[in-house]
């Protein structure tokens, strides 16, 4: 159970993790999984989301008291000292849904209007503690982020995206799951934009068949400046990973294209480039992706081996109480 572990993984350890892929062969054909969902075909977002009702928050309230009262920093709470007792086997309910199932899990209702910054906080963490192992989310150990529009350069390419409010082009974070909490949204845009990485892989192999094998094949996933000392500025990194039945899939359009910016990544094939290509225009075809608009206490969960996410470029508010934020959580299952 995630309460009887460490509370949270060193970035490096939840990459290892979240990387060792099972694989025994090369998928040809399509893959038959619950997973590989069309936007177009599912039941509204309201019928599919789980709303807490009054119980789960006096709950959830209690827990933090727990929290608090233990003296604990964050970082060194277990699940056991975020009491959840009524609500946990929902919680396991979620974490099957996100790893086994559709791969997401959107759960409304969450009192951040009423809580402190540092009380949201503290109950995002404690949920993760539930869920999984957090973990860290850069080099420099954060483990709970906070995405905001930081004023950053949106035409630095060493830029994170997260910390602007530019558009973010489909990508797998580096952890079984990622969830998000809203605290605030924006003025308008700012939608969270999924996809099943299952259903765009049949789509090519209904489409391009002839591509489909060098997804199983390492591409130099750029580093963007973000490993420390000597380390290489890419490293390999395998799309697409096969075993008894389950595709498992990692995409990150941005650092797979702009690894040829080293002297020793050689430019793309043009089978490459159309692979790419390819498989991005399914991606971003209406109907197959979802658009969630996330309402301030919305969660959205995620799975990283099963979906693609993506984000709208958004314009804030003046007002900076009132500016876009959310928090983010990653995740070992």
């Amino acid at each position: 159970m995630p309460g009887s572990q460490a509370g949270f993984r060193s970035f490096g350890e939840q990459a290892l993790h979240y990387f060792d892929r099972p694989h025994d062969s090369v998928a040809t054909g399509t893959v038959d999984s619950p997973a590989a969902w069309v936007g177009r075909d599912l039941p509204p977002l309201e019928t599919m989301a789980y709303v807490l009702s009054d119980t789960d928050v006096v709950e959830i309230d209690l827990a933090l008291n727990v929290a608090k009262a233990s003296g604990k920093a964050a970082r060194d709470l277990l699940a056991d000292d975020f009491p959840l007792p009524t609500l946990g086997p929902r919680i396991l309910e979620w974490r099957k849904t996100v790893g086994e199932g559709v791969g997401f899990q959107v759960v409304r209702g969450v009192p951040v209007d009423r809580w402190s910054r540092v009380d949201a906080e503290l109950f995002f963490w404690g949920l993760g503690l539930h869920l999984g192992r957090p973990g860290g989310q850069n080099p420099q150990g954060d483990l709970l982020g906070h995405v905001t529009d930081t004023a950053a350069s949106k035409k630095d390419p060493m830029v994170r995206l997260y910390q602007t409010s530019a558009n973010i082009d489909y990508h797998c974070d580096a952890a079984d799951v990622v969830g998000l909490l809203c605290l605030k949204k924006a003025k308008s845009g700012g939608q969270s934009r999924i996809v099943s990485s299952v259903t765009v892989f049949n789509e090519l192999v209904k489409r391009r068949p002839d591509l489909v094998s060098r997804l199983f094949e390492p591409f130099q996933l750029d580093s963007r400046n973000e490993t420390k000392g000597t380390a290489p500025g890419s490293m390999p990194i395998t799309p697409c990973c096969y075993a008894q039945g389950k595709l498992r899939t990692f995409y990150h359009a941005d650092y797979f294209r702009s690894a040829v910016r080293h002297a020793d990544v050689p430019a793309f094939t043009p089978d490459e480039q159309a692979l790419l290509d390819t498989y991005e225009a399914i991606a971003a075809e209406p109907g197959i992706y979802l658009d969630m608009d996330l309402q301030p206490g919305d969660i959205q969960l995620l799975s990283n081996h099963t979906n693609l996410h993506a984000r709208t470029d958004y314009e804030d508010h003046e007002d900076p109480a009132e500016r876009r934020h959310l928090l983010r959580l990653w995740l070992s299952l």
